[in-house]
């Protein structure tokens, strides 16, 4: 049985790497929790006056829903497939294109605090996991 090295199987030490883990965790806590997050899906767009109010989330349905029709027709067709996978990956990006980050208002201490812990947590990670010959 090999005697365990430190983090990694590398020289690096498992001590350091658990402080960066915990600077990582922490920095990557506070950081997110001053980040909301919204969506605008499904508000439609104004097309100038006289046109009113124009919704096209609705369209982006339709492959899904003609694919899942052929389906039920003929279980095997191959148009029917991609129809429903595409329509259902053309509604998932939809989604996940809608959604929109933002950063609170936040002091620079906090915000320094919050980035330092991030990268330097993360560099303690990363050092650890190199193999150093002269460790204190």
């Amino acid at each position: 049985m090999s005697k365990i090295q430190g983090a990694g199987g590398t020289a690096g030490g498992i001590r350091s790497f658990l402080l960066g883990l915990g600077m990582t965790i922490g920095g990557g806590f506070l950081f997110m929790r001053h980040v909301r997050v919204g969506s605008h899906f499904g508000l439609g767009r104004h097309f100038g006056r006289g046109w009113g109010y124009f919704n096209s989330q609705g369209l982006i349905l339709l492959p899904l829903i003609i694919g899942i029709g052929v389906l039920f027709f003929n279980s095997k067709s191959i148009i029917g497939w991609l129809l429903t996978g595409g329509g259902a990956i053309i509604i998932f990006l939809g989604i996940i294109s809608s959604i929109r980050f933002h950063f609170q208002n936040t002091s620079l201490f906090e915000l320094m605090i919050m980035l330092v812990l991030l990268v330097g947590g993360i560099g303690l990670m990363l050092r650890s996991l190199k193999a150093a010959k002269n460790l204190a």
